[in-house]
């Protein structure tokens, strides 16, 4: 495929699609796992109540124990549960044969509807063919942009990785960056060798590759440490999430090194050192929005046989700078939680 043509058929996509979802505000509401818990998940962001039929809808993901990111992604899809009388079953497990489990458990309970992660495709493929033959809707989001159509997804909701990273690479040009490092904190993850695949694309100096253990902090601070001890030309550090920024904070200051930091992803943490000047900028792929038109768009199609994109193109959530000039603008969101 010409990616440059499939990207520019694209590009308007996320704005039609926001405004959709601005639009669809106005509908619905009731629960996510209940009632009030859902409406509390939804930080104060309500919506007025959906008189449509109770459905379930199974939210899959690749999520890591004590990855915050994932905790956005799952807000959103709360407040559009909540929103639209969605009785929510949110489970999540980085290893791909797990949340194929997970996906089949979905089935055997007769979801209505099932969002999924396609992080490592392969391992998921058989379950949601399972899925579709049940006739239960299946989306993808967050991950798996190059793969939800081959696998018969209704929907997808994302940004592609690849066009986010090559978009970090020539920031990093203008920058003026000789040598960056890019952090990738769970190998053979699709989404996130992409992103350095797309750094290294379109980066004019020199690209280093550094795996880590994503589910042991103490050990990605040390091994971004030992990397940057080992060799002082690396000039930009490059992470794939805001909680491994913020080790790479640490990383570098025990390193008495001089290398500038970005990163993939927010957090409130991320959004506090991006005002500090500790974080030069983060890529946005809004995992809010993410979460919300994922469980939103089930409903729809539902009720109403909606489906964004024709089921040809993806609805994309990304990729958008935050750096100093507009971080203001959405450091109250992060505050809550929803940025």
């Amino acid at each position: 495929m010409d990616r440059s043509s499939h990207t520019r058929s694209r590009r308007t996509i996320p704005v039609v699609a926001a405004a959709a979802a601005a639009a669809l505000l106005v509908a619905g509401c009731s629960s996510s796992s209940g009632g009030k818990k859902a409406d509390e998940a939804g930080n104060g962001i309500s919506a007025g109540k959906a008189s449509t039929p109770r459905m379930t809808v199974a939210m899959i993901t690749h999520a890591a124990p004590g990855d915050t990111f994932w905790d956005t992604i799952r807000k959103g899809a709360q407040a559009a549960a909540a929103k639209d009388n969605v009785k929510l079953i949110y489970s999540s497990d980085p290893n791909g044969p797990n949340q194929a489990n997970l996906v089949q458990n979905a089935i055997d309970q007769k979801v209505d509807g099932i969002a999924v992660t396609l992080a490592k495709p392969d391992a998921v493929k058989g379950a949601v063919a399972k899925a579709e033959q049940a006739g239960i809707p299946v989306v993808g989001f967050n991950s798996g942009v190059d793969d939800w159509k081959k696998q018969g997804l209704l929907e997808y909701f994302g940004q592609d990785e690849t066009i986010a990273g090559e978009a970090f690479g020539r920031r990093l040009n203008q920058a003026g960056a000789k040598h960056t490092v890019c952090v990738i904190m769970e190998q053979g993850q699709v989404a996130l060798e992409a992103r350095c695949a797309g750094v290294k694309k379109t980066f004019s100096g020199k690209t280093d590759i550094l795996y880590v253990n994503g589910t042991d902090m103490p050990s990605v601070k040390s091994t971004i440490t030992a990397k940057l001890k080992t060799d002082s030309s690396i000039d930009y550090v490059t992470t794939l999430g805001a909680p491994f920024a913020m080790t790479a904070i640490q990383s570098i200051a025990d390193a008495g090194s001089k290398a500038k930091l970005a990163t993939f992803d927010l957090n409130k943490d991320a959004v506090g050192a991006i005002q500090s000047g500790k974080i030069q900028w983060a890529i946005d792929q809004q995992p809010f929005l993410q979460g919300y038109l994922s469980v939103d768009s089930l409903w729809l199609y539902k009720t109403n046989g909606n489906f964004s994109g024709g089921s040809s193109s993806p609805v994309l959530t990304g990729p958008a700078f935050v750096d100093k000039s507009n971080v203001e603008k959405i450091a109250q969101y992060a505050a809550k939680g929803t940025r």
